[in-house]
């Protein structure tokens, strides 16, 4: 078969690799398209190796059809179109995945818009429902509105009946936030986030904020926080070491709960097909009556890799962007 082999950041070839089998307990899906995650960017660059036994080729997630069960798999049938969240493996044009972490296509959703839903979808889900435990009512804050986690997110967020804000770097990008259910949003080039959520929610702050920024913005993120607040952190774009002034988080009796989705072990309570399995009991059925869809940025060919890697590094694209590895 064929797969991207990253060599440096920016050279990446698609080239014939040794071909996947599935194990027990696996499938093989034959690659319809890929989404792409800026772990990938990282691991592209050498700076985030695999999870031992992962697959060394780039690629998070894919949604293609089924082409052959592993031993002691009963719950999916040959020729099914499927999505499914990886460990690694996803830019190429087969990839062996626990059965546990395939999704079956929501109602209303094409087979390649389906490659940008499962890592987003479960991110969002396992921090937002899961570990967050947001209800109706809350106000909720989305740093990078605009981008795959933000746009899915506010959906989701929506649709509980949530009250939703979002930063972002443009004004194109902040009226996509508000089509998708943004109530809130704040063009963090020449705004205090701080600021406009203490009068935005008349100084009592945000229940939850999901934060990719790390060490930069996380002093900020405490002043932001209501009482009894939770701030999810999921990635280090400014950072990884920050201080934290444990006098203003005890004040307000909040968290700050860090997690990875990559890492965590296929089965357990908080393990990825633990989240799948929510995921789809949770979501898909928002997705199939309309109140939240997949927005996907823009598709390139897999021979673009690079390409669309650059791309999602400018920041230029909002939502997803997607691999197309067949038609």
């Amino acid at each position: 078969m064929r797969a991207i082999v990253a060599e440096s950041g920016t050279d990446m070839a698609w080239r014939d690799v040794a071909d996947v089998t599935a194990k027990a307990g696996e499938v093989v899906i034959d690659v319809v398209a890929a989404g792409i995650n800026r772990a990938d960017l990282l691991q592209a660059a050498g700076n985030y190796p695999p999870p031992p036994g992962a697959s060394t080729t780039i690629g998070l997630e894919v949604s293609g059809r089924i082409s052959d069960l592993g031993p002691g798999v009963t719950a999916w049938a040959v020729g099914e179109p499927v999505c499914a969240l990886l460990s690694g493996g996803g830019y190429a044009e087969r990839v062996a995945v626990p059965a546990g972490q395939v999704m079956p296509i929501p109602d209303g959703v094409g087979l390649h818009e389906a490659a940008g839903l499962p890592e987003v979808a479960c991110t969002v889900w396992s921090n937002l429902g899961m570990t967050a435990h947001l209800a109706a009512g809350q106000t909720v804050l989305f740093h990078g509105g605009a981008s795959g986690i933000g746009t899915h997110g506010t959906q989701v967020a929506h649709a509980l009946g949530c009250r939703v804000a979002v930063t972002a770097g443009s004004a194109e990008k902040l009226s996509v936030c508000r089509t998708l259910g943004a109530d809130i949003t704040i063009n963090y080039r020449n705004e205090d986030f701080v600021e406009r959520i203490q009068a935005e929610t008349d100084g009592r702050g945000a229940d939850v904020i999901l934060d990719l920024m790390g060490a930069s913005y996380l002093d900020r993120n405490i002043d932001a926080l209501a009482p009894d607040g939770r701030l999810v952190v999921i990635g280090f774009q400014g950072g990884l070491k920050g201080e934290l002034n444990f006098g203003k988080l005890m004040a307000k009796r909040a968290a700050v709960i860090s997690t990875a989705l990559r890492s965590r072990p296929v089965d357990g309570p908080s393990g990825k097909s633990a989240i799948v399995e929510s995921v789809v009991a949770n979501v898909w059925p928002m997705i199939a009556d309309g109140r939240v869809r997949p927005i996907i940025g823009a598709e390139l060919p897999i021979e673009e890799a690079a390409e669309a890697h650059k791309l999602l590094s400018s920041g230029d694209a909002h939502g997803k962007i997607l691999l197309r590895v067949r038609d």
